[in-house]
């Protein structure tokens, strides 16, 4: 976040950090935006998200135990990326296909390949 002076950056495991915020974890400011955000709308939160949860589903974090996640990584782009509309290497290996997408990066605190879908 610091190299790309980004406002915003997230994991699904619901760490949320803040370039305003010294680039820190807040579990706080988030439900604060999102408590301002339903006071401000007249509606609830399962209304809110309901048309962003259809247009990007979410398997939640799938994990995986493997000897070489590199080798996995890299094979698996070179498989898809015929197929993919866009290929992100920040941070991970995102692809974005018509209809899904994914994300794939080795674990920084165990020897996990972790799945978003």
């Amino acid at each position: 976040m610091r190299e790309a002076n980004a406002v915003y950056g997230g994991e699904m495991s619901a760490h949320h950090y803040f370039r305003d915020f010294m680039f820190c974890d807040s579990g706080t400011l988030p439900w604060l935006m999102v408590l301002s955000a339903l006071s401000q709308s007249g509606t609830g939160l399962a209304a809110m998200v309901q048309d962003m949860r259809v247009a990007f589903p979410s398997s939640g974090e799938l994990n995986f135990r493997v000897s070489d996640p590199e080798h996995i990584k890299k094979t698996l782009e070179n498989e898809l990326q015929h197929e993919a509309q866009t290929v992100d290497h920040f941070d991970c290996r995102s692809m974005a296909f018509d209809t899904w997408r994914f994300n794939l990066r080795v674990s920084s605190t165990e020897p996990r390949l972790r799945l978003n879908h």
